[in-house]
Formats: C-alpha cells, sequence, structure tokens
C-alpha cells in the first residue's frame, strides 16, 4: 500500500493542499477546527509527518536547540549562562527553550525538531520514561545534561551528569557526621524527576549505613525545584510535628526556602536545625546564614555537553556518557548537635 500523500490529507479533511501544509508544519493562520480535522485525517491515513518534511525537503537550519525542564531551577539557569558562552564562540545560533517540571521533555524535543529543525539539541533534565517512550523519534545529535543517560539504548543520545546519589549521600553522611540523627528530607518528585529519584535513594542509602531509621511517609516530601516550594514543604514537615534537627534539601532553592520557613515557626539556623542544599549556587554564599551545600562543576558540565554534541554533529562523533565531580561544602548554615 503507498503512503499517504498531503493531497490525500487534502481529501480526506475537505481542506486545501495549503491548509493542510501549514497545519503539518505547525504555522499560525489556520483554526482550531481545521487543526483538528486534519491530524484526525492524519491519524487515520497512517500518514507520516517525518516524511513529509522529507518530501519538501525542506532545509535543516545550522542552529542548536536547549530545552529547558523546569521554569524555577536557578541551576539550570547558570548552566544556561555557560552554555551561550560556549555557542558564542562557534558559527552556531542558539535556541532556547522552557517548558514546565511536569512537562515531556522529549515530545517537546521532537516537535521543535520539525519547526526549527535544529542540527543538534542539549536537554536540561530528563525522565528517562519519557526517553524510552519517545525519543526514537529523535534523529539528530543529543546531549541529556545533568541527567545519566549511560543506560538508554540510543546511539545519538549522549550525557553529562554529576552523580546525584552518590553526591546526595555525601550531603547526608556529612550531617550524620555532625550528630545529627533526625533527619528531614525535601526533595524532588520521585516519579517525573530522576534527579529526584536519585538523591532521594542517596539519601536511603546513608540512613542504611548509619542505622538510621527513616521514615519516608513522615519524614520525605517531594515537589517541585523551587524557593516556594521548599518553604512550603518544610512547613508540612514541620506542622506534622517532625522533631528533627537537620534538613537536607534536594537544590539549594528548596534548601533557601526551607531555611524561611524555618526562620518564621522562630527557629534559628543551625542552632535549632541544621540545614544543607545541592546545586552550589553563588547566591547561596551571600545568605545570613551562608548555605551548606553539595557544588555541581556547572561550568565543567558545560563546556563538556557542548564539545561533545558539536563533535557529534561535525566530526559524527560517537555518543558518550561523562560524570563531573562535585564537591561538599560545610558552611555556616549547618552545625554539630
Amino acid at each position: 500500500m503507498e503512503a499517504a500523500t498531503i493531497k490525500d490529507l487534502a481529501k480526506l479533511s475537505g481542506y486545501g493542499v495549503a491548509t493542510v501544509s501549514r497545519v503539518l508544519n505547525n504555522q499560525p493562520n489556520v483554526s482550531e477546527k481545521a487543526r483538528k480535522k486534519i491530524m484526525k485525517a492524519v491519524e487515520e491515513s497512517g500518514f507520516e509527518i517525518n516524511d513529509n518534511a522529507k518530501r519538501l525537503k525542506q532545509q535543516s537550519s545550522n542552529s542548536v536547540l536547549v530545552v529547558v525542564k523546569g521554569t524555577s531551577n536557578e541551576m539550570f539557569g547558570s548552566l544556561v549562562e555557560n552554555i551561550q558562552s560556549e555557542i558564542a564562540k562557534t558559527e552556531y545560533p542558539l535556541l532556547v527553550d522552557y517548558i514546565d517540571e511536569d512537562d515531556n521533555e522529549v515530545l517537546r524535543a521532537v516537535r521543535l525538531c520539525r519547526e526549527k529543525k535544529p542540527i543538534g539539541i542539549l536537554i536540561l533534565g530528563g525522565n528517562t520514561g519519557h526517553f524510552l517512550s519517545d525519543f526514537d523519534k529523535i534523529k539528530i545529535p543529543c546531549v541529556l545534561v545533568s541527567n545519566d543517560g549511560s543506560n538508554l539504548p540510543f546511539k545519538n543520545l549522549s550525557s553529562v551528569s554529576t552523580d546525584d546519589r552518590k553526591a546526595a549521600k555525601c550531603a547526608m553522611d556529612t550531617l550524620i557526621e555532625m550528630g545529627h540523627r533526625r533527619i528531614a528530607v525535601v526533595g524532588g518528585d520521585r516519579e517525573h524527576s530522576d534527579t529526584g529519584r536519585l538523591r532521594f535513594e542517596g539519601c536511603l542509602d546513608s540512613c542504611r549505613e548509619h542505622g538510621i531509621d527513616f521514615d519516608v511517609e513522615k519524614d520525605f516530601c517531594g515537589v517541585r525545584f523551587s524557593y516556594q516550594d521548599g518553604y512550603d514543604a518544610t512547613c508540612r514537615l514541620l506542622e506534622n510535628n517532625r522533631n528533627f534537627t537537620a534538613l537536607f534539601a534536594a537544590a539549594d532553592v528548596m534548601a533557601i526556602g526551607a531555611i524561611r520557613a524555618l526562620k518564621d515557626h522562630g527557629l534559628s539556623v543551625p542552632e535549632d536545625v541544621s540545614v544543607f542544599g545541592f546545586d552550589g549556587l553563588a547566591l547561596g554564599s551571600f545568605l545570613v546564614p551562608k548555605l551548606s551545600t553539595v557544588e555541581q562543576s556547572v561550568r565543567k558540565m558545560a563546556v563538556r555537553s557542548v564539545e561533545i554534541l558539536l563533535d557529534c554533529v561535525k566530526k559524527k562523533g560517537t555518543s558518550r556518557h561523562e560524570t563531573v565531580p562535585f564537591a561538599v561544602h560545610q558552611k555556616e548554615s549547618t552545625g554539630k548537635i
């Protein structure tokens, strides 16, 4: 059976070829009614949009696309700045697209591939399930930045990341070595965020190793990576009468929100509760007290991500998966029991 064509879609939908073409290429000036009817025709006919793009012989752009998963994670903001600095040294323009933390980053990249036709993609933040379900639709080189993609079966996917599980364990180990035994954790959404899941697992690893009983239902609160969510999560933990002496937050923005919540509840940091963050944001060094944190090598992560992507684009280099070092900094927001 021959593949369906744009003319076939025009007949099925009752719209002209030009209107069908605008819908297939996500162009404006098309009514929602027409768009739905044409996309229904696409579904019924088995029409391949990617094949259509080939038949139209549309030229690829020479841009690099960055898809950023989450609008409130300041670590990603720092990563984007460093990526922009590196790309500015090349001949390639940069396209940056922000999506919500709960959105599907891979489907967004698939759509932007059709619309913008980049030569390569950098994805900041990811969910393994999204990649397993949809990444096979992407055929150009891609680098997953800040998440490990080594277990994903795609030859055009590389990754540069921190060992989140090990780093979180080191932060918890530090708190335990300071004498803390009752530790609360404000973490990410374990179902939708690989980063949130791995950092949570690192916390559990540390508790098991030190024989500490950690009640996931009462001592953990999984939220979004933002100041407000860190604040709200800490308030919930306090209102549940959890008598903790230390709090580990899976991101500095959460930790900063947590410190404000503790202050608003009449508690002092670190005298009453020690707080440990993760990311190493510059802002943490200007807080009172200075924030103890796990510092990621943001600059190195950005540089290597760009280098790997451009090597795969220009030299047809092979995909690779790298981890960058981290450092644990004990500052003023943590103290011994």
